[in-house]
């Protein structure tokens, strides 16, 4: 391949644009490959529970993939495939798990919540005014909602890398892949939200775009009470679907990559390396 990863950048902890920027360029070296794992994936999700599972591992496949580029050690569809799916049990606990810890932080403020309610109702029980019961509710709602949505993302940025890690370490399972993540993750949340951030403003704006175009042509081609025409919608959705998620997931690697030589020196190994 043309494409050189061999930069001080890849050694160096990369800043935000290097790591977006190394995402992208793996992405469009690898866009073939990655887009039919990913047209795979988006496929296999439309049956439950373990199509879903397949999804998930088939997605972080991807990352397995961009991560042996960059180390060095490119591997094969066939030989990644074979050993996410000897761990799509794993894959399949780990989501139960990621579920769960969902739940349970959503139970966790549904609580908070109402026992807040709870005490401002009995607080502004003397209260005649209509006004300042709505305003006192709604600042005590407007809290509870930021406080729930913003521990929702430092959660789930601190468990980032819990399907990459399973998909390329050999020493993790479906539980413990979550405190590899935690670990790799720490001290890097804010970064790491920034970086999903500037990946997700680049990757939703593409996606408007491709399906608006699609469903635009279709519409010109057939009626939208067509039968035909929801079919195709669908297939094409998937496609564009198809498209971003090996951007989504080569970031991730280089996420990976980048926090892994952080911590563990990983970077000393790959001074000469080309992808």
């Amino acid at each position: 391949m043309s494409k050189n990863f061999n930069s001080p950048n890849l050694i160096q902890p990369l800043n935000i644009a290097n790591v977006i920027s190394a995402g992208m360029r793996l992405y469009r070296s690898h866009l073939k490959k990655y887009f039919l794992i990913a047209l795979k994936a988006c496929v296999w999700s439309l049956v439950p529970i373990y199509g879903w599972v397949k999804f998930y591992a088939l997605s972080a496949l991807i990352s397995r993939l961009s991560f042996s580029e960059l180390v060095n050690q490119p591997e094969s569809v066939s030989s990644g495939q074979r050993f996410v799916n000897s761990r799509l049990w794993e894959f399949f606990v780990n989501m139960i798990l990621m579920v769960a810890i969902g739940l349970c932080i959503g139970l966790v403020f549904g609580l908070i919540g109402g026992l807040l309610i709870g005490i401002l109702a009995v607080l502004l029980g003397g209260l005649q005014d209509i006004t300042n019961i709505i305003i006192y509710s709604s600042i005590v709602l407007v809290f509870v909602i930021i406080t729930f949505t913003g521990t929702l993302l430092w959660i789930g940025i601190r468990f980032y890398l819990v399907d990459v890690s399973l998909a390329i370490e050999n020493d993790v399972n479906g539980s413990s892949t979550i405190n590899r993540s935690w670990e790799l993750t720490k001290g890097n949340v804010g970064r790491i939200f920034l970086i999903s951030l500037t990946a997700s403003l680049i990757t939703i704006p593409i996606q408007f775009i491709i399906r608006f175009i699609i469903k635009l042509i279709l519409t010109t081609l057939l009626k939208e009470d067509d039968p035909i025409f929801s079919l195709l919608l669908l297939e094409l959705t998937f496609v564009s679907g198809a498209l971003i998620l090996p951007f989504v997931q080569t970031v991730k690697a280089v996420v990976y990559y980048d926090l892994r030589s952080r911590h563990e020196g990983l970077g000393l190994q790959l001074r000469n390396h080309d992808i």
